[in-house]
């Protein structure tokens, strides 16, 4: 492994310390740019403290990462009988399973790092940054949260050094190669698309539902859209951030041209929204909400997958990325799953073996079928 001789790093917590010119010199072209980050600084979200790493070859910027610091819930894709004992024990020991963790990536979202130099030296740098900060706040757990496939070969050189490799959940994505949908529809398998045909017949022409895309949203309706946020949030399988209304205020702020706001009205009342993010031919669905009064009933799920899927082959969008969980419908609309991978160790050695065999036994693989597709 190439030791960076020469390299320097900077950690500053806040994206604003640094330009955005100098930023996006090294990190990856990807949605969530240095703005995104600005929007997490900017919103109150309590439960993390972020950071972000710089490194330099004497004054050339050559790696740039982003991440966070949080006491992580262990267990939160564990499930079945093996919750119970969790829950049962986190009730002894209320921080066994929730140690503080200094974590490379995003709360929400895949993990990205910008490279301009040879790999291994700046890595190992990006490395040395978070050591020094994890000693500075008491973090006994260091990690790369959600990497793709493409980050294997530069990671999987650490396994030799403290770190291992888990299985993290993984993500959905669709390519958009069809002009219409009733194209898409004719290239899903014949029960999903019969079971599509049957929910739309239940509810076209019998009920109008009106839909508004936005940019930004007046305080009015950016209230009832975190109270629908909140509703969804409330039920989700799992989940590791809960975003503050200044989330979705903020975001319209920093990213005008890239946010986008789906907001769909029965009788002048949302009953659901979806804060997407559109780069390019790019398309992530990000955030979603509904009320539950009415979502079962009218189908929202379904007509809410419509109108994007319209929207972006109107806009010309070919990627469409829906993120982890929930797999089932999405599965059945024909999203592909996008492994994702989590580098972990325990900076104490002795400790590290232990918690090792701890990790293999609560990865998410071993407690979600959808990983069975990955293989």
């Amino acid at each position: 492994m190439t030791i960076e001789s020469n390299l320097k790093i900077k950690i500053v917590r806040r994206i604003e310390e640094v330009s955005p010119v100098e930023w996006c010199k090294a990190f990856p072209e990807v949605v969530e740019n240095y703005y995104f980050f600005k929007t997490l600084d900017e919103s109150n979200l309590t439960q993390f403290s972020f950071f972000y790493i710089l490194v330099y070859d004497n004054n050339t910027l050559v790696g740039t990462t982003n991440g966070f610091i949080m006491n992580f819930p262990l267990d939160i894709a564990v499930t079945g009988k093996f919750k119970a004992i969790t829950n049962f024990i986190s009730r002894i020991l209320p921080k066994i399973f929730n140690p503080k963790i200094l974590i490379c990536g995003l709360p929400m979202g895949q993990g990205r790092i910008g490279i301009c130099a040879e790999p291994q030296s700046v890595i190992q740098a990006i490395c040395r940054g978070m050591e020094e900060l994890a000693c500075a706040e008491k973090a006994g757990i260091i990690a790369f949260k959600d990497f793709d496939p493409s980050y294997n070969k530069v990671f999987d050189n650490y396994l030799d050094k403290g770190f291992f490799k888990i299985d993290s959940l993984p993500s959905t994505e669709m390519d958009i190669n069809f002009k219409s949908f009733s194209e898409y529809m004719m290239k899903l398998g014949s029960v999903s698309r019969s079971g599509l045909k049957r929910k739309f017949k239940e509810i076209d022409g019998k009920i109008k539902i009106d839909l508004e895309v936005s940019n930004e949203l007046e305080e009015g309706v950016l209230s009832d859209v975190h109270s629908l946020y909140l509703q969804t949030y409330d039920k989700q399988e799992m989940g590791l951030e809960k975003l503050s209304i200044d989330f979705f205020r903020n975001i319209s702020n920093n990213m005008p041209q890239e946010t986008k706001f789906f907001l769909w009205r029965i009788d002048n009342k949302l009953v659901a929204f979806a804060l997407c993010l559109a780069v390019g031919d790019y398309f992530i669905d990000y955030y979603l909400g509904f009320d539950y009064s009415v979502a079962f009933k009218r189908h929202l799920y379904f007509v809410r997958f419509r109108d994007l899927m319209n929207w972006c082959i109107e806009n010309k969008m070919k990627k469409y990325e829906m993120g982890a969980t929930g797999y089932e419908p999405k599965r059945r609309l024909g999203f592909k799953l996008i492994p994702l991978y989590i580098y972990v160790k325990h900076r104490n050695k002795f400790l590290n073996s232990i918690f090792k065999i701890f990790c293999q036994i609560i990865q998410p693989s071993n407690f979600h079928p959808v990983f069975k597709e990955l293989k």
